[in-house]
């Protein structure tokens, strides 16, 4: 029970650095022309998602 409640607190934490990571690192590179990024956060979204 309590590994469950901590698995819950560690996803919601890498959820909300993941939205301010997109929102303020990624959005300004995508802004600059560094595209790159997209496959950078394609990549990271995936380790995420296993």
């Amino acid at each position: 029970m309590q590994s469950a409640a901590v698995n819950a607190a560690v996803n919601a934490f890498n959820k909300e650095l993941l939205a301010h990571h997109i929102k303020g690192c990624v959005a300004r590179d995508i802004r600059e022309g560094k595209d790159e990024v997209i496959d950078e956060l394609v990549v990271t979204l995936q380790k995420l998602m296993k």
